[in-house]
């Protein structure tokens, strides 16, 4: 199942990257919500993928059974979501009222800061 996991997880980066190369406002929000989902199933596999063990510690034990999974990240997974969801919001409505601002979503076009005549800076070395 990890493999599985890894290979998903390795696909999610792969698009999340791809979409922050973009110019546009909506793919690079859409890399991020991507993004923080292939971190959240990351930190989730590496607690290790079981349903056979429940992670409870048993009664003349002080540790987890070897073949339980750890709790601890998926607490961390469940309050990441959290997060993620809210910050996804807040980019969203912050790139939404830029396009209404702008009347774009390009990234080149929302250069306001820059004067309109002049030749662009170099781009590159």
């Amino acid at each position: 199942m990890e493999p599985l996991f890894a290979l998903l997880v390795g696909a999610l980066f792969t698009v999340s990257i791809y979409l922050f190369m973009s110019k546009h406002i909506i793919r690079v929000l859409m890399g991020a919500a991507i993004l923080s989902n292939a971190v959240n199933l990351l930190i989730f596999t590496a607690g290790r993928v079981t349903r056979e063990v429940p992670p409870i510690i048993g009664a003349n034990s002080d540790v987890l059974p070897a073949a339980a999974a750890n709790p601890l990240p998926q607490a961390l997974v469940l309050t990441a979501i959290v997060i993620a969801f809210s910050f996804f919001a807040f980019l969203l409505v912050l790139g939404y009222r830029a396009f209404q601002k702008l009347g774009t979503d390009d990234s080149d076009e929302m250069r306001v800061a820059e004067p309109v005549n002049e030749p662009a800076p170099p781009l590159g070395y």
